[in-house]
């Protein structure tokens, strides 16, 4: 793998990566192995939509983020949709219903984008918008969830439904998990790996890392732990600082070069597993990827946001379509300006540079 890393030609191939485990697999798992076939081939009708939008000076990204509930059954240390009140203990108001959700996803369907990550609060409180994205065989449908509600029916609606994949979040052995997530939950997360294995259900993890976590996380004791739980994805979640005080925890560019150096490590070790960092890999793709140039975030409530750790929005996918959101000023003008490229010590480069942001909102 050269060392010009293209993050959107990796997600773009990862679909064929898994593809060609779950063909060695295929008699143990065929419904896995069917989909993902039919899935590689709705990827690349899905990047010739994309080029027909380039063409017309329109880039569409291959990833949406959409965070469909404000509402979560635990209180994770330092999280920061809570920080942010993207998240509460509140009854929610105003928030999408299923049917919204589903023009969302119908919407990205038609605009050739491949992957929507369903996130929260707890994504699995809402059951009805995730029947509803188990319809589109067209998108794969990460869903980054704590794993505490994974029960019957969501592993039959899994075991039907191929193009949803749990992605269960962790912070790396039982002490450290729980230490944030609360006394409890890392076994019953390794509960869930244990009934996704033995029902041949695709999942993943999501490991957020700090300044101080890395190389644990990293280790191929962890990795081959996963691994033999049944995990084909794994994402590392750089830390966001929720404030200033936590800013010291931000990985900066000594761990950003370890983990790109173990990725490629790692993707040529482990075949059959996929690997992505967010947003690590975005120094090696041109700056980050966020407000439309590689993604971007509609939050509960249908305000389109550049990522979900930068809560600013000027348009609402209520009265607007998502093409139109792709083209807001706010979105505009962070990809035509300089910020999104900055070279920022660690963390969030839109987190660092909040003030900007909020002047061109006209805060």
């Amino acid at each position: 793998m050269s060392d010009d890393f293209d993050i959107q030609e990796y997600l773009a191939n990862g679909a064929e990566i898994i593809v060609k485990d779950a063909i060695r697999a295929s008699l143990k798992n065929p419904k896995e192995s069917l989909f993902l076939a039919k899935f590689a081939k709705y990827t690349k009708n899905a990047t010739k939509i994309r080029q027909r939008y380039s063409e017309e000076g329109q880039n569409v990204p291959i990833f949406l983020i959409s965070s469909i509930t404000s509402s979560c059954n635990l209180h994770c240390t330092g999280c920061y949709s809570r920080a942010n009140n993207a998240c509460s203990d509140g009854i929610p108001s105003n928030q999408l219903s299923g049917e919204e959700w589903e023009d969302i996803f119908n919407q990205a369907k038609n605009m050739g984008i491949s992957f929507i990550v369903l996130a929260g609060g707890e994504p699995m409180i809402r059951e009805d918008v995730i029947i509803r994205a188990s319809k589109f065989d067209e998108i794969l449908f990460p869903i980054f969830t704590n794993g505490t509600m994974i029960n019957q029916d969501y592993l039959k609606l899994f075991d039907e439904n191929r193009n949803l994949v749990p992605i269960l979040s962790l912070e790396g052995d039982e002490d450290v998990t729980d230490s944030r997530r609360g006394k409890g939950v890392y076994n019953q997360l390794v509960d869930s790996m244990h009934l996704m294995k033995m029902n041949n259900i695709v999942f993943g993890a999501s490991l957020t890392f700090t300044k101080g976590n890395l190389s644990n996380l990293l280790s191929r004791g962890y990795i081959d732990k996963l691994h033999d739980l049944g995990c084909k994805v794994i994402f590392f979640i750089e830390y966001v600082p929720v404030n200033e005080d936590t800013m010291y925890l931000a990985p900066g560019d000594e761990e950003r070069l370890e983990l790109l150096n173990e990725l490629k490590a790692l993707r040529r070790e482990y075949e059959d597993m996929l690997f992505l960092s967010f947003p690590g890999d975005e120094k090696t793709s041109g700056g980050c990827l966020a407000a439309g140039r590689g993604f971007f975030h509609i939050n509960s409530h249908g305000g389109a946001e550049p990522c979900p750790a930068s809560p600013y929005s000027d348009i609402n996918v209520r009265d607007n379509s998502l093409l139109e959101a792709l083209n807001s000023r706010l979105f505009k003008s962070l990809r035509d300006g300089d910020i999104l490229l900055d070279d920022h010590e660690g963390g969030c480069v839109l987190f660092e540079h909040r003030d900007e942001v909020e002047r061109i909102l006209g805060k």
